[in-house]
């Protein structure tokens, strides 16, 4: 039996995303065309590989057995592609990475515009999500998120230095409303929250007091997943609102907005570019982290 390669790969995809959508974005090409190379896979074999509802899709037993046996051969050949490539001693290719939004040093523009202009050959693919998910699984090379948060398993560089929260408002509110003097009090203000997505609860203000964090449940008047709309409105005299202190930074320097509480707001630890310990890692990506720890240094 002639073996169409091509088709395996759109197998080992599907398999690792279970969604025709997902797989075909990741590759490039229509639903129409993985579920083509699937079918044409399936029946080359003679066994069915996945199971298709309208709302889901799973591997077969049969499904299950040919991606364990391919899924790490398709791997080393990606890597051993990589590596090829990199005989030609300059970065190139796409840089999948995946950014918190929260990340302003990051994505204020400036580092990966040098990025880019030192790398001409190498393009970026940048999705903004706060979600938590397996970067591995969804195609990504690197994420950039807090260093709290990130699996130990991952080789972690520094793309920030520590980092602090604030509780800001603006001059119009404190004049109507007061400053709170203690977060217990954040209750009884008008407060504009972040949640990451309508699922997740309202974020909990996080503090700490002689050494011991604890967090505040605000029961915000309003929520929303972008930072820069609870901006607008805490600017807008709307309700106090919690964030990054450098995210607010040239708010608070034009006085547009002022912070609060910030004896309850300690230092912690800062943003990373993180990635899984690769044998050979990527130029690309040892390009960007390369980069990184010359911006760092400068």
């Amino acid at each position: 039996m002639s073996t169409d390669l091509n088709a395996v790969a759109v197998f080992a995809t599907l398999a690792e995303t279970l969604s025709f959508r997902a797989a075909a974005q990741r590759l490039g090409v229509s639903r129409s065309a993985v579920s083509q190379s699937i079918r044409r896979l399936e029946n080359r074999m003679g066994v069915a590989l996945v199971q298709r509802t309208t709302r889901s899709v799973r591997l077969t037993e049969a499904g299950e057995r040919l991606h364990q046996a391919v899924g790490p051969a398709i791997a080393d050949v990606a890597s051993a592609l990589d590596a090829a490539g990199e005989l030609r001693e300059r970065p190139s290719g796409l840089l999948r990475l995946t950014v918190s939004s929260i990340a302003e040093s990051f994505l204020s523009g400036p580092i990966l515009a040098s990025f880019l202009a030192a790398h001409p050959e190498v393009g970026l693919d940048v999705t903004i999500s706060d979600d938590e998910f397996d970067i591995v699984a969804e195609g990504y090379d690197a994420g950039v998120r807090l260093g709290e948060v990130i699996e130990q398993d991952m080789i972690a560089v520094p793309v920030s230095g520590d980092q602090r929260q604030l509780v800001v408002g603006s001059p119009a509110y404190v004049a109507r409303r007061g400053t709170p003097r203690h977060p217990r009090d954040l209750p009884g203000h008008t407060c504009i929250g972040w949640r990451p997505h309508p699922r997740a609860a309202p974020y909990r203000w996080e503090f700490a007091e002689n050494g011991r964090d604890f967090d505040v449940a605000v029961n915000p008047t309003m929520t929303t997943n972008d930072m820069g709309l609870m901006i607008r409105m805490a600017c807008a005299g709307a309700g106090l609102t919690f964030g990054m202190e450098e995210t607010f930074r040239s708010y608070l320097a034009r006085g547009e907005l002022v912070s609060m509480l910030e004896a309850f707001s300690p230092p912690f630890a800062g943003f990373y570019l993180y990635f899984p310990d690769r044998r050979n890692l990527p130029l690309k990506l040892r390009a960007l982290v390369d980069h990184l720890r010359r911006n760092r240094r400068g």
